[in-house]
């Protein structure tokens, strides 16, 4: 019977128990039944209400005092699952006390099992245990438990788990340590050429690879961590999302700060937030002087010691058009910062939104040759945030893959910039000067040498890019590089995939260019 039907007519169990009974009788009784009913209601005292069970698929029962109710069966509410997230969680406190060059850190990782396999261990880089006493661990939690199951061994922590961890679940590692950062001017090791950079000098500090990271993990061959060379990068990285969050002993006598991104206050707390990054790195100085500009939607800053202001402002201007250049060539940043900090060392180097320039580069007069090294070093270092950072790739295996790119995103820039400087002294003075040699896709191990190796992976890498675009034309060549860029975002590419992309841009043959600059990628 259709419900409005049933609410039309009077109850048929209360007509039946009222035959004999006048209209005016039978509604004075209604409205004292209602009534007692109600003064009922309101005299019981407050309390929780019991929930009801209620029978699947119960007979319905009409009421003379409120509509047709449908019976629904009553259940806890459930909260939500929240997802596991696509990235590690990095949460970091640190308190920084800058004259004894010390730190005391929690960190805390959540850390999703995408690997597709069933995890027993996990294996964390801690480069700064490369020092004798620069790291110490107090602490170690697994899902808030302490554990002693692991083993550190210079830069490798390896965590034993009681339980292995699921595709797809998550583990939460919680870690107390101290840092002694190492000085920076003095090397233990004559062999090893690589730049100084973590540790401290009289004018700056550097936080770089300073917090223990669980490395990549690659399906059927186990965590990706080599051993460091003596030049040359050697760490690999997996996109995380971070959270820093940095005190100063002395709040009288707080450095200026130069970060992977933008901080903001926490309360006695500065609290810097950064997602999709590979590391997130830090300098501190009480001498940095600070520029900024705009470049569409990044902001460029540039640290730099008073006494180099030109030189400070000039790779804050190249910087901030490269990024306008890249933007358009390459594709979106990875992130909205960009920090350029003079380094009181040799060379430069990348981070996540954050790259050093060597102090020498800096020291050069305007309108020398040299002086054009600072606007060079500057975009190349700037194009890391494509081939580094947005596109991650093994530095030790294929360091072409970020390398030779932004040897040649130089080259991108100067035609865009400045065509002259293009000519006239990038590619004889800054490429073929150094006569370059050797194949593209050598390994830091297999180079024989610096020199050797950076003729091979960055200079005559450049070539190689040069002779495809000839050859592919560049209509295909940036549209390559721009599909590139956006199919292995926040990513780790291999040669693999940089050739399978090239592919689907062109079908010209350039077999003998790879034969050509080539050896270990075919």
């Amino acid at each position: 019977m259709p419900r409005n039907s049933l609410l039309a007519s009077p109850a048929p169990h209360i007509a039946r128990l009222t035959p004999h009974v006048s209209r005016f009788t039978f509604y004075a009784l209604l409205i004292t039944l209602f009534s007692s009913l109600l003064l009922t209601s309101c005299a019981s005292p407050v309390s929780s209400p019991t929930p009801s069970t209620v029978t699947p698929n119960a007979t319905l029962t009409l009421t003379p005092f409120g509509p047709l109710v449908t019976p629904t069966e009553t259940s806890t509410p459930s909260a939500t699952p929240i997802p596991a997230p696509e990235r590690p969680q990095v949460t970091l406190y640190a308190t920084f006390d800058y004259d004894a060059h010390y730190l005391s850190v929690e960190q805390t990782i959540l850390y999703p099992n995408q690997t597709g396999e069933r995890l027993d261990n996990l294996l964390l880089a801690v480069e700064a245990n490369a020092w004798r006493g620069g790291f110490i661990l107090d602490s170690l939690t697994v899902d808030g438990q302490a554990s002693t199951a692991y083993t550190l061994e210079k830069q490798r922590l390896e965590i034993n788990l009681s339980e292995p961890l699921a595709p797809g679940a998550e583990l939460t590692l919680g870690l107390k340590f101290q840092l002694t950062l190492p000085r920076r001017d003095v090397n233990t090791d004559p062999n090893d050429i690589r730049p100084q950079i973590y540790g401290w000098t009289a004018q700056a500090s550097n936080l770089t690879h300073w917090f223990p990271f669980i490395v990549p993990y690659v399906s059927g061959k186990g965590w990706l961590l080599h051993n460091p060379w003596f030049y040359g990068e050697h760490l690999v990285y997996e996109a995380a999302d971070f959270e820093v969050n940095l005190r100063f002993t002395d709040a009288a006598r707080v450095p200026v700060v130069a970060a992977s991104a933008p901080g903001e206050s926490n309360g006695e707390w500065t609290r810097y937030r950064l997602e999709k990054a590979r590391t997130f790195a830090l300098s501190a100085s009480r001498e940095y002087a600070v520029k900024s500009q705009t470049a569409g939607a990044v902001t460029v800053y540039s640290y730099y010691y008073p006494y180099f202001e030109s030189a400070g402002e000039a790779v804050l201007q190249a910087t901030a058009q490269a990024v306008q250049i890249y933007s358009e060539r390459f594709g979106p940043p990875p992130h909205a910062v960009i920090s350029a900090v003079q380094a009181d060392f040799n060379d430069g180097m990348e981070y996540s939104g954050l790259y050093f320039l060597s102090r020498d580069y800096y020291n050069q007069p305007e309108g020398t040759p040299g002086r054009k090294y600072l606007t060079a070093i500057a975009v190349h270092e700037a194009a890391h945030q494509w081939w580094f950072e947005l596109v991650a790739n093994d530095q030790a295996l294929e360091p072409w893959l970020d390398e030779a790119l932004c040897t040649y995103s130089e080259h991108i820039y100067f035609e865009s910039a400045s065509p002259a400087t293009l000519n006239d002294w990038w590619w004889p003075a800054r490429i073929d000067y150094f006569q370059p040699a050797g194949w593209v896709d050598t390994p830091v191990s297999k180079a024989g040498g610096y020199e050797p190796y950076r003729q091979a992976v960055y200079l005559r890498g450049a070539r190689f890019l040069e002779a495809l675009r000839q050859r592919i034309g560049d209509e295909a060549f940036f549209a390559f590089l721009k599909d590139y860029a956006a199919q292995m975002a926040f990513e780790r590419a291999t040669a693999a995939d940089f050739f399978a992309i090239l592919r689907q841009h062109t079908s010209v043959d350039i077999s003998d260019i790879i034969e050509k600059y080539f050896k270990y990628s075919h």
